[in-house]
């Protein structure tokens, strides 16, 4: 339990960095943690609990419950993590203790990299426990080699949580930050965009599992030197929103009525321009809530992002079944009221968990 407080107070005290804010520091702090909480509840869609395998979900391929699904994981879900990335690579850069490489190394081991195997471990305790106890449809542990998987991701993502490839990569970003903060912005521009080619080409694995993680934790150093934060922030909102709608909705078509297709190059080029878009997007949409009565219960909820985003798998591989037997699977008439409270839900399930750890 100690452990558990020591570090949930550590996490939050090492991504805001109050003392490295220095103009407009509370409304661009409050920001910071807005974007937090909403990015994290809008990943909570991309693992939204269905109630069927591949086989069943291809089958109501364009249906509405489906054309559903895909939006809300497409414009909250798969679009909110670049600027978690974004804002990793932000703070980073306003953190002098990064350039010690030994301490911040140590510290990001600490905060990241070990929060994200002891998740994983539980992941596979109670999520394989209950496949094997109670007929869980659920990965269950194959081999020595598939443990070391699941807890390490040393090759592959992960079958249970597939949400912590991100913690992955970020803590490996975290690991050559002392070296990317000390580089001119020149040869920080070189390395972003040679993780977009790679993003495009579909390379990464198995040192990155997605390499467009490193181009926002880049972006966002980038971003922090020329005050880019700010701009963004004096943009209309109509207008900072404007090309990730557009872009979104010509990623919804590609994804809804053509599918994977023959232009993979181009698929992930516009993939990768959506996600620079959402960024920009959520953190000005992070930055007008800052401003307005939403405040007070975003910011309430902030402390909770990180075990939100931690917890999220293991409760709905656990918890959906059950609520899904009320709901009903994927194609049921309330199934769409299921699949839209759902970030909601998993959110009323952590706060009195992670409520009672502190």
């Amino acid at each position: 339990m100690d452990q558990v407080q020591a570090f949930m107070r550590h996490h939050r005290q090492d991504a805001f960095l109050h003392d490295m804010i220095p103009v407009d520091g509370a409304r661009r702090s409050d920001a910071i943690a807005i974007a937090r909480v909403i990015c994290i509840l809008g990943v909570v869609y991309v693992h939204a609990w269905t109630g069927l395998n591949g086989e069943a979900l291809a089958q109501l391929r364009g249906s509405g419950q489906d054309n559903l699904r895909w939006a809300l994981m497409e414009i909250f879900g798969r679009s909110a993590v670049p600027l978690l990335g974004l804002i990793s690579g932000w703070l980073v850069a306003g953190s002098g203790r990064a350039r010690d490489w030994r301490s911040h190394v140590a510290r990001k081991a600490r905060t990241i990299a070990l929060p994200m195997i002891l998740w994983n471990g539980l992941a596979i305790l109670f999520v394989s426990g209950a496949a094997s106890t109670f007929g869980l449809s659920a990965p269950t542990p194959q081999s020595a080699e598939w443990v070391a998987q699941e807890l390490f991701i040393l090759t592959r993502n992960p079958d249970i949580n597939v949400q912590m490839p991100f913690l992955r990569d970020l803590f490996l970003c975290m690991v050559a930050a002392p070296l990317l903060v000390r580089l001119p912005g020149w040869a920080l521009m070189l390395i972003a965009l040679a993780a977009a080619a790679a993003h495009v080409a579909g390379l990464g694995p198995p040192l990155l599992m997605r390499t467009s993680i490193l181009f926002f934790f880049v972006a966002g150093i980038l971003t922090r030197r020329g005050a880019g934060e700010e701009k963004v922030a004096m943009l209309p909102l109509p207008l900072a929103i404007l090309p990730f709608a557009l872009l979104m909705a010509a990623q919804l078509y590609r994804t809804i009525a053509l599918g994977d297709g023959e232009w993979p190059l181009v698929q992930r080029s516009l993939d990768l321009a959506v996600r620079i878009a959402a960024a920009v997007a959520f953190w000005r949409i992070a930055w007008a809530l800052a401003g307005t009565g939403a405040r007070g219960l975003l910011l309430r909820i902030e402390p909770y992002a990180f075990f939100l985003f931690c917890a999220h798998l293991i409760l709905i591989w656990l918890g959906g079944p059950v609520l899904g037997a009320l709901f009903g699977p994927m194609g049921s008439p309330l199934y769409p009221v299921y699949l839209i409270l759902q970030p909601l839900i998993v959110l009323a399930a952590v706060i009195p968990i992670g409520g009672a750890l502190q």
